[in-house]
């Protein structure tokens, strides 16, 4: 009875279009927004993401935009002329566009908790993020193959469509994380 409940709750918020993954390992639950899942995107939201993806997506993995509240989002894109040793500025149209995109969708759950006031640039500083990562070796983050936290491609196989569940990590060079 409990798992036809659970599949019932889980049909419902994702037809609200809110995405839950568990932590597989603690059962832990996180939401993040997945206004793709409630209904189809417009012509105009598909090229504001296109756009996301196509500048950010550049230099590194075009992050959900649910991973920092507004205030990070806001910060990041005020120093775009230094962005992590980059130049990154944008066109204002372009830089307009990506600022409301990430506004819009940000985090709406204080993820910085235990963070003394402060204003995180980097996901893999917040709280929830070290949480998460506590227990991998430092050899298997700075690999050739992953290199950094910051790809989370590497190793989270649907990373890109916003998946982070435990069983489907594949830490190159080590395999399945379990």
């Amino acid at each position: 009875m409990t798992k036809v409940l659970n599949l019932s709750i889980a049909a419902l918020l994702l037809a609200g279009g809110v995405y839950l993954y568990a932590d597989d390992d603690e059962h832990e639950e996180h939401e993040h927004k997945r206004s793709a899942v409630a209904k189809p995107m417009t012509p105009q939201e598909k090229s504001t993401v296109a756009l996301y993806t196509k500048e950010c997506g550049a230099c590194h993995f075009a992050y959900q935009p649910e991973f920092l509240p507004k205030s990070s989002w806001d910060k990041t894109m005020k120093t775009l002329d230094s962005h992590f040793g980059t130049d990154a500025t944008l066109d204002p149209a372009d830089h307009k566009t990506i600022q409301n995109y990430l506004a819009s969708h940000a985090s709406r759950y204080d993820r910085m908790t235990g963070m003394g006031g402060a204003i995180a640039i980097r996901i893999s500083e917040t709280p929830n993020f070290k949480h998460e990562h506590r227990e991998i070796p430092k050899k298997m983050v700075t690999q050739a193959d992953v290199k950094s936290f910051a790809n989370c491609a590497a190793c989270h196989t649907k990373a890109a469509s916003g998946s982070y569940r435990e069983r489907e990590v594949r830490i190159p060079n080590y395999g399945s994380w379990e």
